[in-house]
């Protein structure tokens, strides 16, 4: 297990590279991610495992995953990073090369008369011996930075993921929304002309009719408010894909259609005055999961984490961060040499070129800096024991984070099945209501109850299904699913 270290011996609790927390059990049962791509449904199969274009079936969503992977502006930044790193590295490999450089000059003073001038044309290089390990430790150092730096690029691949995901999900809640509230509006309507209908055979009266009328102004407000939420979420999910190129003409150009092909996302109930949808989707009872999420999970998943792969690498940063401060003590022996040719002349020309050569070594020994290399050794083990608790928290959190996505996936789960029958129920009541009024054996207060209360359980059952949908994409994304791990 990760220990905290101890003040009195600050290198004893020193995490090396290459060495694991104790994350996983003896006797976990290893399972190849080749064998999950191939079958996705297997039980046995771990849900970080399967690849995402296999976990989401619906092919609208799947499209704007691969669109986003390539257009969007955070993982083009984190992509740049990783690019910085890779620079930083090879450096670092080059500290090994010896320097070179040519330094030419020409010089002319006047004496008497006479322009006197001197030539030189001189190569000069120089080589550090890594005899305590200065460059080596650096070197190492350079490469966990990069591996830190393809870690967050993968975070930042499955975030993205998550996001177009969850993204999309709510799209079709809201689309579902719409459609009941439309649905709904029809209904109020005809509720509306049949009571003025009673109204004027004497046997309703004006109350009932306005009241009924406020409740059919009050279900217009919700769908104009749904339809602004969508018009929103659209423009997000847009954002999110595309980045910077967001024009019109580059999303249809994407999905390959023209004019002709684009069309309305309708649902049974949708009225002719709702707006054109550029986002082409399905619907949200359609959405299909290829497999049950609560299968069984090795506790040595979390290192699929790419966090937790960037928390280790910051550890082995660190690491090597105290090896380089602490090589700072030690002398520096360095080689240099120069070869060229020289002119010296006065008033003649003699001997146009003498060639001249020289080969010297140098120690440098570190007696006195003010103090500077102790206080920058003190801040790198610092910095070290703050990788370590960094990493223990980022294990912890990583591990409650899947626990808190599973028990929410099975309670969503668990109570999907209790909202469809609340909505079954609350149908027939609605139904039973509204004909007792319209035979006189009850008032248009209990039509109002009946119709609301089955309007609030239809959304909270759309609702929820989206909720549970979004709990598998959380619960995937928390495994370290959606990126591109290699052991």
């Amino acid at each position: 297990a990760v220990s905290r270290p101890h003040q009195e011996s600050e290198m004893d609790t020193t995490v090396r590279p290459g060495d694991r927390t104790s994350l996983s059990a003896s006797e976990t049962k290893v399972i190849s991610p080749s064998s999950c791509v191939l079958d996705p449904s297997s039980q046995e199969c771990p849900l970080s495992f399967i690849p995402w274009d296999s976990l989401f079936t619906d092919p609208y969503l799947r499209a704007l995953i691969d669109t986003a992977l390539v257009h969007n502006l955070d993982l083009q930044v984190a992509h740049e990073h990783v690019m910085q790193a890779e620079a930083a590295l090879r450096g670092g490999q080059l500290a090994y090369v010896p320097s070179v450089s040519l330094s030419p000059s020409v010089g002319f003073s006047p004496q008497g008369g006479i322009r006197n001038g001197t030539y030189d044309l001189i190569a000069a290089a120089s080589w550090e011996f890594d005899i305590f390990g200065r460059t080596l430790n650096n070197l190492r150092g350079a490469k966990a930075a990069k591996a830190q730096m393809l870690d967050y690029e993968q975070a930042s691949r499955c975030a993205l993921i998550a996001g177009v995901a969850n993204t999309y999900y709510t799209l079709l809640m809201l689309d579902a929304q719409l459609a009941t509230a439309e649905e709904t509006e029809s209904t109020w309507a005809e509720t509306v002309s049949t009571m003025r209908k009673l109204k004027a055979a004497g046997m309703s009266d004006e109350a009932a009719v306005t009241q009924m009328e406020a409740t059919y102004y009050s279900i217009r407000t919700i769908v104009l408010d749904l339809r602004q939420q969508i018009y929103e979420t659209e423009n997000a999910m847009r954002l999110m894909v595309w980045g910077e190129d967001m024009k019109q003409g580059a999303w249809n150009q994407e999905q390959g259609l023209d004019s002709a092909d684009l069309k309305e996302v309708r649902s049974p109930g949708r009225t002719n005055n709702s707006r054109q949808s550029f986002i082409q989707r399905g619907s949200l009872f359609e959405q299909a999961l290829v497999l049950d999420p609560a299968a069984s999970l090795p506790a040595d998943i979390l290192l699929r984490r790419p966090d937790v792969r960037a928390a280790e690498q910051n550890m082995v940063r660190a690491f090597y961060a105290v090896n380089y401060a602490r090589s700072s003590f030690f002398p520096s022996l360095t080689l240099s040499g120069s070869l060229g040719w020289t002119n010296h002349s006065y008033a003649t020309i003699i001997n146009p070129m003498t060639f001249i050569s020289s080969l010297a070594a140098s120690l440098f020994v570190p007696l006195f800096q003010s103090g500077r290399n102790i206080q920058q050794l003190k801040m790198a083990k610092s910095q070290q024991r703050e990788a370590l608790l960094m990493f223990s928290q980022t294990v912890l959190s990583a591990g409650n984070e899947v626990n808190n996505a599973l028990h929410n996936y099975q309670t969503l789960a668990e109570k999907q099945s209790l909202y469809d029958s609340q909505v079954e129920a609350l149908q027939r009541a609605a139904k039973a209501t509204k004909l007792k009024m319209q035979y006189g054996s009850t008032t248009y207060l209990e039509v109002l109850t009946a119709q609301n209360s089955l309007l609030q359980a239809q959304f909270t059952q759309i609702a929820n299904r989206m909720q549970t949908l979004q709990a598998v994409v959380t619960l995937y994304r928390a495994l370290g699913g959606g990126s591109e791990y290699k052991e």
